[in-house]
């Protein structure tokens, strides 16, 4: 189940940030963001609903590996949801801006009434509020890795080399965000060298749960990891 709910908050996430987003929005370009938003109104909408959907995932996900740390770090393994909820609120908040863009592109009436100029500088406006909310989520999604990196680095259940990986990815993705913020050109020229540790160490995680599963130890067996 666990790399069932996982594997379901990588496609989602991948369809929605992967394929929607770069399809409608154009950084800079208020025309063509809302012609691209009205045209491709059906697919919009199932960005919304793959977005919300794999929040909702994330946090089952977050709770089924809380359940499974448990034993072995109680504090740490609460850390993962806690950090997975906070990243999950904020996407779910930063879809208002998704849908107020699609009622902007697609309701005439709110070309009347500020202009059609002015009615795709507020849905540029919107989208760029999106992309701005996404990246603040990143920073508890980038947490959440660190606590699931260190339990399966010490618990045996998984390879070391994937606990390693997934704090990597941790410290890669908060190393990106002050770019993105303070530097968004270059921010953008890294997000494909910072999404390698990140989709690896993921794509690895889905994998080994999905095929391989994971050692519980016994539960008369103690590891040793203060907790």
């Amino acid at each position: 189940m666990r790399g069932v709910l996982y594997l379901a908050v990588a496609i989602l996430s991948g369809f929605a940030v992967g394929l929607v987003h770069p399809k409608v929005y154009v950084a800079g370009d208020a025309a063509a963001t809302a012609q691209n938003i009205a045209a491709n109104e059906g697919l919009f909408r199932l960005g919304f609903l793959a977005d919300l959907t794999q929040s909702a995932c994330m946090l089952l996900v977050a709770m089924a590996l809380c359940l499974l740390f448990q034993r072995v770090n109680k504090n740490v393994a609460r850390a993962i949801v806690i950090f997975a909820a906070v990243s999950a609120a904020i996407q779910c908040l930063n879809l208002a801006p998704h849908l107020a863009a699609l009622r902007l592109a697609t309701d005439s009436s709110y070309a009347t009434a500020f202009g059609p100029d002015g009615a795709n500088a507020l849905v540029l406006l919107l989208m760029d509020l999106q992309h701005s909310g996404f990246l603040i989520a990143q920073v508890f999604f980038g947490l959440w890795l660190l606590p699931m990196g260190y339990l399966a680095f010490t618990s045996g259940m998984f390879p070391k080399a994937l606990g390693v990986l997934l704090m990597i990815a941790c410290f890669t993705n908060l190393a990106h965000l002050p770019f993105a913020f303070l530097w968004p050109e270059v921010g953008t020229m890294l997000t494909p060298f910072v999404a390698i540790p990140t989709t690896l160490a993921e794509v690895w995680m889905v994998l080994y749960l999905l095929i391989r599963g994971v050692k519980v130890p016994k539960q008369n067996t103690q590891v040793s990891v203060p907790s």
